[in-house]
């Protein structure tokens, strides 16, 4: 019995030290959101990912994960480019901190998929791009 109880002790903390980051989100829309710093967070999509996954993502992350309200702006700190905290070609990096961003004007973006520094949107229009169905449907 002392032999088992020892077996199941050394498989209990392999999982612990084997398991994924603590501070790994993964968004409603499945991609994963990792934080750059105290006031700047990655989007990593699972695929090349267009502009309403990488709002999605971030909108839903501000609001569960940050607990910041519905109406907070939500700005692109740092177009795509390659991860800062995964291996991955593309990500996006965000912030609720528009004077990171440059100070643009409130609820300023040229298109969804524009994705450039400084494009911005309340944080609930962009949790709302999850709800929507990718096109073909």
């Amino acid at each position: 019995m002392k032999k088992l109880s020892l077996a199941v002790f050394a498989v209990s903390l392999s999982g612990l030290v084997f398991a994924g980051p603590v501070s790994a989100f993964t968004s409603r829309d499945g991609a994963r959101v990792n934080p750059v710093s105290d006031t700047v967070f990655e989007v990593v999509p699972r695929g090349g990912g267009l502009g309403r996954n990488f709002w999605c993502s971030a909108g839903d992350y501000a609001h569960r994960a940050l607990k910041a309200p519905w109406q907070a702006q939500l700005y692109i700190f740092r177009e795509r480019g390659p991860s800062e905290t995964t291996n991955r070609r593309s990500a996006l990096q965000f912030t609720l901190q528009s004077s990171l961003a440059g100070s643009p004007a409130a609820n300023s973006y040229g298109s969804v998929n524009s994705l450039a520094r400084g494009d911005n949107m309340r944080v609930r229009d962009a949790f709302n791009f999850c709800n929507q169905l990718p096109a073909g449907f």
